[in-house]
């Protein structure tokens, strides 16, 4: 396993990093456990949570993933060799994270609250990488990358009060380091530039989509990851399993997500078979598993630093990890490429 450096700091992650949203929901605790014991033994230590998980969310199930999680860092022993990151929730409607009953924002309070909750299900004294889910600001649209764009207008905290609460739990030693997830070119910089004139902690890196079908990264904020050394964690990188095929010509196969819960619109817009069925087909050509072909490109672009990969199965969990031995050669890239500029990016 290749480990790369996380941000500006003296922390080495996973190339592919480990995944958790199905845990609770689509997967019990026992089969998450046995996804992270495999994982570690196979070279893994990035772990990415979040208070929101599992997914679909849910006010009854909400919080079972770092569950499950701090569950195993106490039955294994193994909270130090894990580089664990969670988040928390940005501004939204949702009233059942707050102890108050109220809808979540990204304010002081309920930055310390987050933080606080988040360290007793996992059962730690520190969270290494602590994410802002999403912005607190309206966006476009969801991961603030959209291909088209809407002006927007809503209630917003200034993103120099959350970086102060972030400070503070860097202080106290609940976090250790800072990062995005959902942000668009705008807010990365203004976090950057608010952490240099404010002496508040540096963001270190960004948790977007990115995949052959959203590649929509690359356009603003694949500069700034690398001139700014604020690496991508990419997640979704098979377009929650479309890349894979297995939905192709109205395929709905037994458990998988797109069958049990209907929420995956993301990933189902106007061009997108056609665009996954490209891709499917060069993996074919190329003699290789769609799956690797998808995973092992993301884990080849120079802006990403750990591509996220979840399962709901040991075997999926296998075929994902087994794309770090795919060498994406400067033919096949350019044969993707070919389908990128007819294809583009249906899936933003």
């Amino acid at each position: 396993m290749e480990y790369r450096r996380l941000g500006r700091t003296d922390l080495r992650v996973s190339a592919i990093g480990l995944g958790t949203m199905t845990w609770g929901e689509q997967n019990t605790e026992d089969e998450g456990h046995e996804q992270m014991d495999y994982a570690l033994d196979h070279g893994i230590n990035f772990f990415d949570a979040a208070e929101l998980y599992p997914i679909p969310r849910s006010r009854d199930t909400q919080g079972r993933t770092e569950e499950y999680i701090g569950n195993w860092f106490k039955s294994r022993g193994t909270r130090d060799k894990v580089i664990l990151a969670s988040k928390i929730v940005g501004r939204s409607e949702l009233d059942w994270f707050r102890d108050d009953g109220g809808t979540t924002d990204l304010s002081r309070a309920q930055v310390r609250e987050a933080i606080d909750k988040s360290l007793t299900r996992l059962q730690t004294d520190y969270i290494d990488l602590y994410q802002v889910h999403w912005p607190d600001r309206a966006v476009s649209g969801f991961g603030s990358v959209p291909t088209i764009f809407k002006k927007t207008e809503g209630p917003e905290v200034p993103i120099e009060e959350t970086l102060e609460a972030l400070a503070e739990a860097v202080k106290a030693g609940k976090i250790r380091h800072v990062g995005l997830s959902n942000e668009s070119p705008w807010g990365a910089m203004t976090y950057l530039r608010l952490s240099e004139s404010k002496g508040l902690p540096r963001v270190q890196s960004i948790q977007n989509a990115y995949s052959l079908i959203n590649r929509t990264f690359e356009t603003g904020l694949a500069e700034i990851a690398l001139r700014e050394d604020l690496g991508l964690l990419a997640y979704s990188p098979l377009g929650q399993g479309t890349l894979t095929g297995k939905y192709l010509n109205g395929a709905r196969p037994e458990g998988a997500r797109r069958t049990v819960y209907n929420q995956m619109q993301r990933y189902e817009k106007p061009g997108t078979e056609e665009a996954v069925a490209a891709y499917v087909a060069l993996a074919a050509d190329a003699g290789l598993d769609p799956a690797q072909m998808a995973l092992a490109f993301a884990l080849s672009r120079p802006f990403v630093t750990s591509v996220l990969v979840g399962a709901t199965s040991m075997e999926q969990l296998k075929t994902n990890i087994g794309a770090a031995e795919v060498d994406i050669t400067a033919e096949l890239e350019d044969r993707i490429d070919g389908i990128h500029l007819i294809r583009q990016n249906p899936c933003p």
